[in-house]
């Protein structure tokens, strides 16, 4: 009768372990795969708006530099691609230029792409030149991919310490000391 107990608990306990699980997985999935997306973005977007900048220079209204800069980016980055072709079918269809920028800032999330909708809007409200402030944004985003990237930089020699003492250490010693050991005992 023990035997049984003990067997119902376990079953209870397997069971428990299995719905947490089921109830926590798909949130982290999702975290991660937005995670993901949200960096992605974040990488390709200075690049875009480099190029967003030369077409708005050249001329180019702002809904049809967004478009095209959607399919260019493509190649490059298929989140960053969908959520501009979005933002420039929204442009094009809504007749308020606002909640467009707001729900890209809101589908994206991520900082460069936030600041860029913030940055036109502003543009927009205050009547100032959009080229002028997506200059700004560009060698802002630019420098914040940099600063980001010299931060995974520093943070790699903590990280190296231990595997090479665990890996690279030992075989030096070896190569180092093991004929020291052959001549000695030869």
């Amino acid at each position: 009768a023990a035997d049984k107990d003990l067997s119902n608990a376990a079953q209870m306990f397997i069971l428990g372990g299995l719905g947490l699980l089921g109830f926590f997985l798909p949130r982290i999935l999702i975290k991660n795969t937005a995670d993901k997306r949200q960096q992605e973005i974040a990488l390709s977007f200075p690049d875009s708006l480099d190029m967003l900048l030369i077409c708005v220079q050249g001329g180019i209204g702002i809904e049809a530099a967004i478009n095209r800069i959607a399919e260019t980016a493509a190649d490059h980055s298929e989140a960053l691609a969908e959520e501009l072709g979005v933002l420039s079918a929204e442009l094009g269809l809504l007749n308020d230029r606002q909640a467009a920028f707001k729900g890209f800032a809101a589908r994206v999330g991520s900082g460069p792409a936030r600041s860029f909708a913030t940055a036109m809007l502003q543009a927009e409200q205050y009547g100032t030149s959009v080229s002028k402030a997506m200059r700004v944004l560009a060698d802002e985003s630019r420098d914040q991919r940099m600063a980001l990237a010299e931060q995974k930089a520093a943070a790699l020699p903590p990280k190296l310490t231990v595997p090479m003492i665990l890996f690279f250490l030992p075989a030096l010693f070896v190569v180092i000391l093991g004929p020291a050991f052959i001549r000695g005992s030869g």
